[in-house]
């Protein structure tokens, strides 16, 4: 392969590392905010059983002050019963009786099914707090990747963004124009291999005989007639010698 050919797949391979680091370091900023989001939902998860439980605590102490109304109620008609004289009066009492004692059984059913209620939400709580803790040290330990990782392609920026301006000093400026020029309209691709069946491996156009012919002495530039990229040829590994038995 001339020189000029292997300046310019050179150039492709850090053009297309530049490109890859660039991608991965502009994706940073929202990986680490996917992280934080995960975060924020696990405890938004914790905020939620506890406002759940602390409701529960609140209809409980509010259901126990009803309760403690109707026992004050019947203790108050239990006393009238010594005081009456008749027995309508009496059959009038007990008949306030029954019905304190009716609303006071379903306020403490009530009651009851609170502090049953509490006891499945507190497992909850302990649950969502053990969850919490784990993203926490899992979104942690995330960050800390990403964070040497971030540095790793910093550094893999700068040296590739290094190489290829030394690279483009060496290069014949024509050579550069037209790899750039090509790398402008076909998304950053301008030479690519031709394939060992005679195609462009990008648009996957057969080339014309002696055309793939010339590409294969990789001793010349020739682009593809129809995505115009620059064309080189890889050829297959040498068959490995098989031992004599």
């Amino acid at each position: 392969m001339t020189p000029d050919l292997e300046r310019l797949v050179r150039l492709q391979e850090l053009d297309t590392a530049i490109e890859e680091a660039r991608r991965k370091i502009a994706a940073h900023p929202q990986r680490l905010a996917d992280a934080d989001a995960r975060l924020h939902a696990a405890a938004d998860r914790v905020a939620l059983v506890h406002q759940r439980l602390k409701d529960n605590h609140e209809g409980r102490r509010a259901l126990e002050k009803d309760a403690a109304v109707f026992q004050g109620r019947l203790a108050k008609f239990k006393d009238q019963l010594s005081e009456v004289k008749t027995n309508r009066e009496y059959q009038a009492i007990q008949h306030e009786i029954a019905g304190a004692q009716t609303e006071l059984g379903g306020v403490e059913e009530k009651v009851l099914e609170r502090m049953l209620e509490a006891d499945e939400i507190a497992a909850d709580v302990k649950e969502a707090e053990a969850a919490l803790a784990r993203q926490q040290k899992a979104v942690d330990a995330e960050k800390r990747a990403l964070g040497e990782e971030l540095a790793l392609l910093q550094q893999a920026f700068a040296t590739a963004t290094d190489a290829r301006v030394a690279l483009v000093a060496e290069a014949e400026p024509s050579l550069v124009g037209l790899f750039e020029q090509v790398a402008r309209v076909r998304k950053g691709v301008a030479i690519c291999p031709a394939t060992r069946e005679g195609l462009c491996s990008v648009c996957h156009v057969r080339l014309r005989p002696h055309v793939f012919q010339q590409i294969r002495q990789n001793d010349q530039i020739i682009q593809c007639e129809s995505c115009q990229r620059i064309l080189y040829y890889t050829p297959p590994p040498a068959a490995a010698e098989t031992p004599a038995p």
